[in-house]
């Protein structure tokens, strides 16, 4: 066991830093679950500060530069100072922009007792907590605003709907807004491999009691000793085991993770990235579309996720917004709803990937509604010889294309279909739904399966004849976007507020599970994330199937033995014509009438 919890340990430094750095502030949480620790960065000579406060895993003691080098090698030196951490405003910066930093280390991490339960519901209430207590401390103005990348964005989102006092405004950057479908089940289907490499890199390597943090380079050791394994193991829900352990969204572990996003109604910037294919994407525009707030804006970025933050250009745009909140000094409209609603980056032409300054060549245009009213949803149907025609077939014999199950990103089964060159440049952006009729059946002598899961992939081809990459959340070369389902868990719930025709709503819940036998020909409706691209002349579009992980999947890969087992999946899959239509609808924008 470690010591007594030490109520004495905050210290404070006026003298070698900038601004007035308070390390270990002790905030006891309400419910009496544990306690959590923050750092305070103040200016120096101001009395009354608006405050910016992150929550979070990853230890506020741990510098940038030790937790991902290459990265804060990167990041605009505007941003570098001696307590720069991974993912938050730096306080040297934003110190001298007259805001007080208050960083947290989650509860159950770092310097924080209690029990390590990352994006639960206590958590999350322990979240309020600190929201609260910078509120009301002597040396703030009593407005918090929240501002972080991620993590730091995601649990904005939960708190926020708790409308903890002060809490003034929010900028959730790259950050989900659904727990089970934007991060760990898309589609129905497990996204083990990024949770396990986050949570073993990034969550228990930081957790309250773990010995040799200090030799590690990877913060402080724990102020109250170390704890032995056994009881790290109990005083913490292990990610990959829960997410495994738990399918549907009436499960506890996920059902405790809800809430209701309307709640949501202080002023928001949501910051989208098209990159963000399998990650954050889709939450920051359903957090976007579905919040409560009267004053809302959505922006779109391309970029690694780690940097555009910290660029020069978004971080003066951060800087407008929370002035505008926190400070009454509104430059662009904030307040008042005149700013831009939407703000759209068009990813037009070939830049390459990874090149930050080769991106800033994609044009920006503002628009007063998401999705954009002028949306022309085009249907593109599939056809037996893999085509994408915008014609509807007729009188379509029955065929299919069969490809084989349990494909992965080492060998990948799929099948592509390509549109003809478009006529003219065509812009597309929005949401993409395809409908798809499919069935399995088993190889002679295998198990029977019971079960398909579909991998949807849209490729741009330039001109040219070259795929175009764009910028994943990890520097690497994804595509235009991707969708999956489960057909299992293909019911739709059409009733629900949230079901649009360019969004299927789905519960999720263990009562929607739907037989899949072999011969049976299903209709699937599949959601495909938010996407934009402005199809150059002569270029064309792919939409790929395939039942596994295909190329731009990177670290988010869906390969768990257990969630995808042979058993249960491993087959034939097909793609049915004759039994109705099989199409990809496409967003696509029209000019404006001059």
């Amino acid at each position: 066991m470690p010591n007594p919890v030490r109520e004495d340990i905050t210290t404070r430094d006026d003298s070698s830093f900038p601004y007035i750095f308070e390390q270990n502030v002790t905030i006891a949480l309400k419910d009496q679950s544990g306690l959590v620790r923050c750092n305070v960065y103040r200016p120096k000579g101001v009395d009354i500060s608006p405050v910016l406060v992150t929550y979070g895993p990853y230890g506020k003691d741990i510098p940038y530069r030790d937790f991902h080098r290459k990265s804060f090698g990167e990041v605009n030196s505007e941003h570098h100072s001696e307590h720069s951490a991974w993912e938050t405003p730096d306080p040297g910066f934003w110190t001298k922009h007259g805001y007080a930093i208050v960083r947290a280390d989650e509860r159950g991490t770092g310097q924080s007792r209690g029990k390590l339960d990352t994006m639960s519901r206590e958590t999350s209430e322990a979240f309020f907590d600190v929201v609260e207590w910078a509120a009301e401390q002597p040396w703030s103005s009593g407005k918090v605003g929240l501002l972080g990348i991620s993590y730091y964005a995601g649990s904005q989102w939960r708190v926020a709907a708790r409308h903890p006092k002060g809490l003034a405004c929010m900028i959730p950057w790259e950050g989900m807004s659904d727990y089970y479908r934007d991060r760990c089940r898309h589609g129905g289907i497990l996204s083990n491999a990024f949770i396990k490499f986050w949570w073993d890199r990034q969550v228990v390597t930081n957790q309250y009691g773990r010995p040799g943090r200090a030799a590690r380079n990877w913060g402080p050791d724990t102020i109250e000793g170390e704890l032995p394994e056994e009881e790290l193991v109990v005083n913490r829900q292990d990610q990959t085991i829960d997410n495994a352990n738990n399918n549907f969204r009436d499960d506890n572990y996920y059902a405790s993770k809800e809430y209701t996003m309307s709640d949501i109604q202080v002023p928001l910037l949501s910051v989208a990235n098209w990159g963000g294919i399998l990650l954050h994407l889709r939450g920051n525009v359903e957090g976007y579309t579905q919040a409560g707030s009267q004053l809302k804006y959505l922006r779109f970025i391309t970029g690694r996720h780690d940097l555009p933050f910290y660029y020069h250009e978004e971080v003066e745009i951060q800087r407008s917004f929370l002035d505008a909140f926190l400070k009454g000094d509104d430059r662009e409209g904030w307040s008042t709803g005149k700013a831009p609603k939407v703000d759209l980056v068009l990813r037009k032409g070939d830049v390459g990937f990874d090149n930050a300054e080769a991106e800033k060549q994609f044009p920006r245009r503002v628009e007063s509604e998401w999705p954009i009213a002028r949306t022309e949803y085009t249907r593109y149907y599939l056809t037996p010889d893999g085509e994408l025609r915008s014609q509807q077939p007729q009188n379509v014999s029955p065929v299919k294309i069969t490809y084989r199950a349990l494909g992965s990103l080492e060998n990948p089964q799929l099948v592509q279909f390509t549109t003809a060159p478009f006529a003219k440049e065509t812009e597309i952006t929005g949401h993409i739904v395809a409908h798809l009729n499919v069935s399995m059946s088993p190889y002679p002598g295998s198990p029977t399966p019971r079960d398909i899961d579909l991998f949807l992939t849209l490729r741009y081809i330039s001109p040219e004849g070259k795929e175009v990459h764009y910028t994943g959340t990890a520097g690497d070369p994804v595509p235009l976007c991707k969708g999956w389902q489960r057909v299992s868990l293909r019911q739709t719930n059409k009733e629900h507020r949230r079901h649009r025709s360019w969004l299927p709503h789905r519960d999720y819940y263990s009562t929607d599970v739907l037989p899949v036998i072999p011969g049976e020909v299903y209709p699937v409706d599949i959601e495909v994330w938010p996407t934009n691209v402005v199809v150059e002349q002569g270029g064309k579009i792919i939409m790929e199937v395939s039942s596994g992980d295909t190329q731009g999947s990177g670290i988010f890969q869906h390969n768990s033995p257990t969630d995808r087992a042979p058993e249960k999946f491993d087959g034939q899959n097909h793609i049915n014509f004759g039994h109705g239509d099989n199409y990809v609808t496409l967003p696509i924008i029209p000019a404006r009438e001059q």
